[in-house]
């Protein structure tokens, strides 16, 4: 049996948006389909919460994934059973966890992005990360464009990311961060091999050929690790639309 993974902002749905009627009825004749003989499930793995998951996908379609691996499979679910759960503070402790927030706060404190707001929710927690915004998961989806743009010329989370690491890597060497660039305006952060990797050593053992979809296969992205993967079969797309385009090539 086959699999194929699903990033969700900007390879299911446009960021942050609702998952739009062709990529719906894609996945429906999707299903419908066998490849090389051999059947295919069908799941999603975002970095985000189930919550927002379900807001993007809509409650009603749920039944199209098989999978359902949320914050980037530390949380996940095999039709509607949950079947792993972790957690990134219980891994580092709460005393080492409140240090590296307050590292994200200090820095954040400093960052001026001219022209551009600063709105509100700049830390999030998740079961498995913590996804930081220098200008706040508040913020208005025109505001996010503006910040993606800005962010494209001037690289802000790429420094933000060189500062936490800094500051890290002084107070607990020992322990290994990663930190991606997730969506348009965010960063996770997360133990080492916490990525989209992480629930594959599973997955692996239940399907003859993993396929990834996913739009930020980019160095620092938060689908690069997965995308590289040996045990994958990568496809790197721009939009949901080409991601359909894709799957109609492929399959």
């Amino acid at each position: 049996m086959n699999l194929i993974l699903f990033d969700v902002d900007g390879t299911l749905t446009p960021p942050r948006l609702s998952i739009e009627e062709d990529m719906i009825y894609c996945l429906k004749k999707l299903k419908e389909k066998t490849f090389l003989g051999k059947p295919f499930h069908i799941g999603f793995l975002g970095g985000s919460d189930y919550k927002k998951q379900i807001e993007q996908l809509g409650e009603k379609h749920l039944d199209l994934f098989d999978w359902k691996l949320t914050e980037n499979g530390l949380i996940t679910f095999f039709y509607n059973e949950l079947v792993h759960r972790n957690s990134f503070s219980d891994f580092l402790g709460e005393d080492i966890f409140q240090d590296l927030v307050n590292i994200v706060l200090k820095i954040f404190s400093t960052v001026k992005i001219p022209a551009l707001v600063k709105r509100g929710t700049f830390i999030e927690y998740r079961t498995g990360m913590i996804n930081i915004s220098p200008i706040g998961r508040q913020c208005s989806q025109e505001e996010r464009n503006q910040f993606e743009g800005y962010d494209k010329i001037y690289n802000i989370r790429e420094k933000i990311i060189t500062e936490i690491q800094k500051e890290w890597n002084r107070l607990y060497p020992e322990i290994e961060l990663s930190f991606s660039i997730g969506g348009q305006i965010s960063i996770d952060i997360f133990p080492k091999g916490w990525d989209k990797t992480y629930f594959l050593k599973e997955l692996e053992k239940r399907y003859d050929t993993i396929y990834f979809f996913g739009d930020k296969t980019e160095k620092g992205g938060n689908d690069y690790e997965i995308y590289h993967d040996s045990r994958v079969k990568g496809i790197s797309v721009t939009s949901p639309k080409d991601t359909i385009q894709n799957l109609k090539n492929l399959f």
